[in-house]
């Protein structure tokens, strides 16, 4: 079965003709070459995959592209040069959080998620904003503080 989707990712309108059971995570890195979007576990579980869905969290490995249609798509790609990407990726650069980096663009999104909704939170709305992603190398401790740092840096671009 071929259908017509149509949805936004990082601004720019896509059209997505296809079966629309094909993973969202398969139509933005091998269609789009939107890469920064990471494979882990395939089942949800990792956080790897996470892009912003309107305005919400969600992991792409486990949500069909039929699913989007008509939704706006943000990706670490569209993020990343915005002033509030900038300084997430410099304070999690600054703060010690980045080793192998393979988990580091889906904790960019729930930390970018965290922030458009919760533009002052606590250590523990941190944590459960994070909550959903695994990290292997560094650890939830520099992680944490990394988006701390972001608060602080971004002062006014959160609100």
């Amino acid at each position: 079965m071929v259908s017509r989707i149509e949805f936004s990712v990082n601004g720019r309108k896509t059209v997505f003709s296809g079966n629309p059971l094909t993973r969202l995570i398969d139509v933005l890195r091998e269609d789009l070459s939107l890469t920064g979007v990471k494979e882990g576990c395939g089942e949800g579980e990792c956080g790897a995959c996470s892009v912003i869905k309107d305005g919400r969290l969600v992991t792409s490995c486990i949500i069909p592209v039929g699913a989007v249609n008509g939704s706006e798509i943000l990706t670490i790609e569209g993020i990343r040069d915005t002033d509030k990407g900038r300084c997430l990726v410099d304070a999690f650069a600054e703060g010690g959080a980045v080793q192998c980096g393979f988990c580091i663009p889906g904790m960019v999104m729930a930390a970018y998620a965290l922030l458009s909704s919760n533009p002052n939170p606590s250590e523990e709305d941190i944590r459960r904003g994070i909550s959903g992603n695994i990290c292997r190398c560094t650890g939830y401790d520099l992680i944490v503080e990394s988006i701390k740092l972001a608060v602080r840096k971004g002062g006014d671009l959160w609100a």
